[in-house]
């Protein structure tokens, strides 16, 4: 019989990918901070995904999703990618907020609705965030010739890409420093802080949660 999936399951699931995306090395404690819950929460949850064989744990504490696992968490994302796409696409919110929204929402819908979604929108398109569908590691943007803004130089010109999307805060700040998907900037400072010219400055711990792939100048 296979395991019973409830929403807190998928939820651990989704994060582990999510984090993945984010190049980050999954553990417990990655859990714990993404989804804002004890430690012994998490402890209790990991034991349950490795008895349903979603998970599994090395023995430095390393969290990988199995192909089960895998499979959940991937049909989340999609669901939750079609849902952004919707909220931008057909209702016009603003794109520094759909990622809280289809968190919400992503749990409800059904799978005649999502059907739905994807004839509408297609399958595949980029998120507002500029985020492709899908677990996308920092290996896969660089094989496309993307990097973060924190190595940006100054005097280049760069076109914002896509930007890890789990922070609202940081959203917020991004989108009221004039970087958003789409917006070629340039480079007035490179350090600490990324200036641009006409005088927003990031810093470079934000700037490091902004893909950008070069670009000869504004458009």
């Amino acid at each position: 019989m296979p395991p019973r999936i409830t929403i807190s399951k998928e939820n651990y699931l989704k994060a582990i990918a999510e984090a993945e995306s984010e190049g980050e090395l999954v553990k417990a404690v990655t859990l714990s901070r993404w989804l804002h819950v004890s430690a012994p929460a998490v402890t209790m949850a990991t034991r349950r995904l490795m008895r349903d064989n979603l998970i599994r744990m090395a023995k430095d504490g390393h969290i990988t999703l199995t192909p089960a696992g895998r499979e959940i968490a991937s049909r989340l994302l999609s669901r939750h990618h079609l849902i952004e796409r919707m909220l931008a696409e057909i209702f016009g919110l603003e794109w520094y907020k759909v990622h809280d929204e289809a968190e919400q929402l992503e749990h409800a819908v059904s799978a005649d609705f999502e059907q739905k979604l994807i004839e509408r929108l297609g399958p595949a398109g980029q998120c507002p965030h500029g985020n492709v569908l899908g677990v996308d590691t920092p290996s896969d943007r660089r094989a496309r010739g993307l990097k973060p803004l924190e190595e940006a130089e100054a005097g280049e010109h760069v076109r914002v890409v896509c930007v890890f999307e789990r922070d609202r805060s940081l959203l917020e700040y991004l989108d009221g420093n004039g970087i958003r998907p789409g917006v070629v900037v340039e480079i007035a400072q490179a350090g600490d802080w990324i200036r641009l010219a006409g005088g927003a400055a990031i810093e470079k711990a934000a700037a490091a949660g902004v893909w950008v792939s070069p670009s000869p100048g504004r458009t």
